[in-house]
């Protein structure tokens, strides 16, 4: 007999936003994982603000649920609307 799952509930804090992000930089320590959001802005044909807006921490376990997610959701992405291609932005020079 398996234990029965609890009953999860989704609820928007009072807090809650959503926002764009076109850059997220990832560092990593023994216990967690801090992914830090940000847009991409070119100031001048030579540089490039990068304007971060929201960090968070998640565990180990949870980067890696995120990562498979990730994973599932890209693989249905492609598989409907083609290959996500990684190439520089224009006028960047980089992907992030």
């Amino acid at each position: 007999m398996s234990p029965s799952q609890p009953r999860v509930s989704l609820e928007k804090t009072s807090n809650y936003v959503e926002e764009y992000a076109n850059s997220v930089q990832i560092r990593v320590n023994l216990w967690d994982f801090f992914l830090m959001f940000g847009k991409i802005n070119q100031t001048a044909p030579d540089a490039v603000r990068i304007d971060n807006f929201a960090g968070i921490y998640v565990s180990p376990q949870q980067a890696k649920a995120l990562l498979n997610i990730l994973q599932q959701n890209i693989g249905n992405y492609e598989a409907a609307f083609g290959e996500i291609r990684l190439e520089p932005r224009a006028g960047t020079g980089f992907v992030q």
